[in-house]
């Protein structure tokens, strides 16, 4: 499955495989292409907002300088007819810079940041890559290994169930598990 996000110059392209996902984005400053395992990403975000700041500015000072030229005009006597060209164009950066703000969902990972836009597939993509995480986490670490030390094994499930993995009904019945196979491996260590 495969997620396009546009946004002026900015696109970022989501695909998902079964144990990864590829997010390549393009933008004024560059491209980027990284995968990423579901596990690996982050529960919580940042938000960021990229704004025209010059564009904006300008905007603002074509406005004063409109706003300059009608009240002199209207001081002198002089007709309107032409003086309020700039404050219109002033208007219109300012009304440009608007729209043109990009507002993100920003998760930190490693290599590169992920940037989701905030738009009609923010939460498609979000929902998804979480689906998929809590599939991989309980892939991973959803079993009780006999193998590991039961504090460790107890913590595991605790850390899981922080994460929104499993319930906390499951949490305990992962630790009755690892109660009772370290009850087991004692009496084997008895006998």
């Amino acid at each position: 499955m495969e997620l396009v996000q546009k946004k002026g110059s900015n696109k970022h392209t989501f695909t998902f495989y079964d144990d990864y996902f590829n997010y390549a984005v393009k933008d004024k400053n560059g491209s980027g292409d990284e995968n990423y395992r579901y596990a690996d990403f982050p529960s919580k975000s940042s938000v960021v907002i990229e704004r025209n700041e010059w564009l904006r500015n300008v905007g603002a000072l074509w406005i004063v300088i409109g706003l300059f030229q009608i009240g002199h005009a209207m001081y002198s006597g002089v007709p309107l007819s032409g003086k309020g060209f700039w404050m219109v164009i002033g208007l219109v950066c300012i009304c440009w810079a608007y729209f043109s703000t990009v507002k993100y969902s920003v998760f930190s990972m490693e290599p590169m940041k992920v940037y989701v836009i905030q738009e009609r597939y923010h939460d498609v993509i979000i929902e998804e890559i979480k689906g998929r995480r809590i599939q991989q986490l309980l892939k991973y670490y959803g079993d009780v290994d006999p193998e590991n030390d039961p504090e460790n094994e107890i913590n595991k499930f605790h850390w899981l169930q922080k994460e929104g993995v499993i319930s906390e009904q499951e949490l305990e019945q992962k630790i009755a598990e690892v109660e009772f196979l370290k009850h087991e491996t004692q009496a084997q260590y008895i006998n």
